[in-house]
């Protein structure tokens, strides 16, 4: 058991996250991956309709047979997918196709994040966060809960107090690196996180500066994220305090991508990622290292 977390720890997976080219449909998105040297995807299943974001419902029958053609052309995997998101009207049943569809393309995440507009419904997001966990179980997903910093939940402890609260099997928790530096939340507090709820990171830069505005969050966050090394994010701090997980490389930006092209973006994404993080390493107890494994092998046998 301890030999196979050493070997996950010693090959982390590169996932190119949908987010980094919105305008993409799923089957371009992997064929881009592919070609910029990605070894998976993270797609957008569940679209938030928001500006520049692909028209093409990745869950209709021609949509879903050309991305199943593209992961078996390519032999990329599906990391995870997005993005549920708990509003105040919200029914995790309208997540189910997109989670059969993940299941079907061999994910093993779903995202999610709460957008509520209350500060005093903890009762509602963990009951929809446990619903949720409930419903992806069947097909082999974690539910991984995000803390964006102009979100309804917008720091570590926020979301670590819902998935306690839902106390599902499944239960999981996204770090983004941009939102822990725009949540300031210090690096240090990873550590209090059990390492079974850590599953993947999600990668990208910025300045040292904070926008003073929730509007000017989400332009960074939406347009104009750094690649690793370019900014100010403490990298090798986050990997050495995290479980060894997989990165997934969150980075719009529409200046690059209109200078450069997607492909070209997308292969600097990796490229810098690469290059920074080396030989960086998890250095969470072994003990704690081996209990995660034991968990993902149960819950893998129960999920088949």
């Amino acid at each position: 058991m301890t030999a196979k977390v050493l070997a996950i720890q010693e090959t982390p997976l590169y996932s190119l996250a949908h987010l980094t080219l919105i305008s993409a449909t799923v089957p371009e998105l992997i064929y881009i991956a592919a070609r910029a040297g990605y070894d998976a995807v993270s797609p957008r299943l569940i679209p938030m309709h928001v500006d520049g974001e692909f028209t093409q419902s990745p869950v209709n029958r021609a949509q879903v047979q050309a991305a199943k053609t593209a992961l078996s052309t390519t032999g990329l995997k599906v990391l995870d997918i997005e993005l549920a998101r708990i509003t105040e009207d919200c029914d995790p049943r309208s997540f189910e196709r997109a989670l059969e569809l993940g299941g079907e393309l061999g994910a093993k995440r779903m995202i999610m994040s709460a957008w509520t507009p209350t500060r005093d419904d903890r009762n509602f997001l963990v009951d929809v966060y446990g619903e949720t966990c409930d419903l992806a179980e069947p097909y082999g997903l974690t539910v991984d809960l995000e803390f964006p910093s102009f979100s309804r939940l917008r720091t570590l402890d926020e979301v670590l107090d819902i998935v306690r609260a839902a106390d599902r099997p499944n239960g999981g928790i996204l770090v983004d690196t941009l939102y822990l530096h725009l949540s300031r939340v210090d690096i240090g507090e990873l550590l209090h996180v059990p390492s079974d709820l850590l599953h993947f990171l999600h990668i990208s830069d910025c300045l040292p500066g904070i926008a003073d505005t929730r509007e000017g969050m989400i332009q960074l966050a939406r347009d104009a994220r750094l690649y690793p090394g370019e900014g100010w994010i403490d990298f090798a701090g986050i990997i050495e305090r995290m479980p060894p997980v997989d990165f997934s490389i969150e980075l719009p930006n529409t200046a690059r991508i209109a200078e450069l092209g997607y492909e070209e973006h997308a292969r600097r994404c990796l490229q810098h990622a690469k290059q920074k993080f080396g030989a960086v390493r998890s250095q969470r107890r072994a003990a704690d290292l081996v209990h995660l494994q034991f968990k993902e092998e149960s819950y893998g046998q129960r999920a088949h």
